[in-house]
Formats: C-alpha cells, sequence, structure tokens
C-alpha cells in the first residue's frame, strides 16, 4: 500500500531538509517528490505548485487530501499525528520551550537572511557581487551560531544532542544550518557544541538519509 504522505522537497533547501530528517526518525513511509528552485524562473512558481502552496516555497507536506506548510509547523503535526519510532518534542512543557526556541531561532532567524529569495533580491535590485554575497551569508550565520553555541553549552539540559540524549527538533533545524554554514565557508572552529551534536546527528542513518547529497534531485558528477 503507497503512502498516504508526499512531500514536495528541493534537495539544497534547508526547510525540507528538516522535514526529510523528521520524517525518517519518525520512521515513516514518503512519495518524495521534487520541486526544482532553480530551474527557469523556478518550478515553486509554477500555477500548480502555487495552488498547493500560495507562498511559492519548500516544503509542502501532502496527508491524504491534507495540505500541510512550513517546516516546524509540518514537524510538529508529524509528531502528534504519527506516534513512529520516536518523539520529536519533550514530554516536560519547559523541556518542549527550550526545544522550540533553539528551532525558532535557527528556523525563523538566521535561516531567512539567507534564504533564495532573500538572495536573489539582492541580486536582482542591488547587483550584489559575489564576494559581498557571501560576506552577508557567513556574518549571519555566524552571528547566529554565536548565540547558539553559548545556549547550548551553558545548559545543562544539553547531552548528545540539543536536548538531552535524544534528537528533537531542534536537531532537526541545527543539522540543514550546519550545511549551510559549511555551503558558505562559515568557520565552524568558534563553535564546538554545535560541532559535536552535528558529527552526533550525523551518526545516524536517519540524518544521513535526510541529507541533500543523498536525495534523488541532487547534481551527479
Amino acid at each position: 500500500m503507497s503512502s498516504p504522505l508526499v512531500l514536495y522537497s528541493y534537495w539544497r533547501s534547508s526547510a525540507a531538509f528538516r522535514v526529510r530528517i523528521a520524517l525518517n526518525l519518525k520512521g515513516l513511509a514518503y512519495e518524495l517528490r521534487t520541486v526544482n528552485l532553480v530551474a527557469g524562473e523556478g518550478e515553486q512558481h509554477n500555477a500548480e505548485y502555487r495552488r498547493l502552496n500560495p507562498q511559492g516555497l519548500v516544503p509542502t507536506l501532502l496527508d491524504g487530501e491534507r495540505v500541510f506548510r512550513q517546516s516546524l509547523a509540518i514537524i510538529e503535526y508529524l509528531d502528534e499525528a504519527y506516534d513512529g519510532e520516536s518523539k520529536l518534542l519533550p514530554p516536560v512543557a519547559r523541556d518542549r520551550a527550550r526545544v522550540r526556541a533553539i528551532a525558532l531561532g535557527i528556523a525563523c532567524d538566521m535561516h531567512p537572511l539567507g534564504n533564495q529569495r532573500v538572495l536573489k533580491y539582492l541580486d536582482r535590485e542591488f547587483a550584489v557581487p559575489e564576494v559581498e554575497r557571501q560576506r552577508w551569508m557567513q556574518h549571519w550565520i555566524g552571528s547566529g551560531f554565536e548565540a547558539l553555541e553559548t545556549t547550548l553549552a551553558e545548559h545543562p539540559s544539553t547531552g548528545s544532542f540539543c536536548e538531552a540524549d535524544r534528537p528533537t527538533l531542534a536537531d532537526c533545524c541545527l543539522v540543514p544550518q550546519v550545511f549551510s554554514a559549511q555551503r558558505w565557508g562559515v568557520d565552524m572552529t568558534p563553535f564546538p557544541t554545535v560541532r559535536r551534536i552535528h558529527a552526533a546527528c550525523m551518526a545516524l542513518d536517519a540524518f544521513r538519509r535526510a541529507a541533500p547529497d543523498a536525495q534523488p534531485d541532487a547534481p551527479r558528477g
């Protein structure tokens, strides 16, 4: 029987990467449908896809006839709707709040400043040279990781992962942001706790299978 879950994804999208990790951690089968964000004007702007996601963003999740948008909302939906192999939010309210704060700090404060739409606007409206674009990315990712490093290193709840010793929503967000940092040449040396947690995550099959290079639409050769 085919899975009722369908994920619209792009291999290099950090937001889609988060949801792929969550689906794998939950042990949920899903159909992957790729949306090429850079082909021509971008398939995300096609009328058919816009009917699913009026923002023209990935990811979009279908569960039967229901449509879900925004990566954090999708992950929380999956965690609440499906028992799966693990819970991505802790059972204690204060721990859930901490996990959500870490996830939101990455997904709402760090990631949007380097979103493809933002970079395209910088290029189109201000003709920003490549070297300046890289400085922009390195600055905002680096400053975000400075705060995250302090948050993680100084808190007693930090364990092998962002919260204790099982991956949560926070780790689903941290790993794609490290991938983005590596892509833009951010020096990760000042962030040992972030690097340690990233390594613990990437030792798990659920994270490796969700990685950009493991996706069917990733460039080959």
